[in-house]
């Protein structure tokens, strides 16, 4: 015996509010997967431009060490800071539940 027999099909209200809900939630969460992209593109193609800009601050830098007598600051805080991403990152790989 089919199940319609026994129980009410559903209707028309219901399938139009099954329809509309379920194509909400689709276009939300293609708003999001757009949003997401607008943001994570940007940077993405940005990516060469700001690497360039930063081997050209270092260069500079170790030019004005070289003209000024003083040592390189950004390279000392640079490799502080890279010591400290890799401790901090390494702690939380370890320690996450799994």
């Amino acid at each position: 015996m089919h199940a319609y027999l026994i129980t009410a099909k559903p209707g028309r209200l219901t399938l139009a509010a099954r329809f509309v809900g379920r194509w909400t939630v689709r276009l939300l969460a293609l708003l999001v997967m757009v949003g997401l992209g607008a943001v994570v593109f940007p940077l993405r193609a940005a990516r060469p431009v700001l690497n360039y800009i930063a081997f050209r601050a270092a260069w500079l830098e170790l030019w004005a060490a070289s003209v000024t007598g003083i040592g390189p600051v950004g390279a000392a805080i640079g490799s502080g800071l890279t010591d400290e991403f890799i401790r901090e990152f390494h702690k939380a790989r370890t320690s996450a539940p799994i």
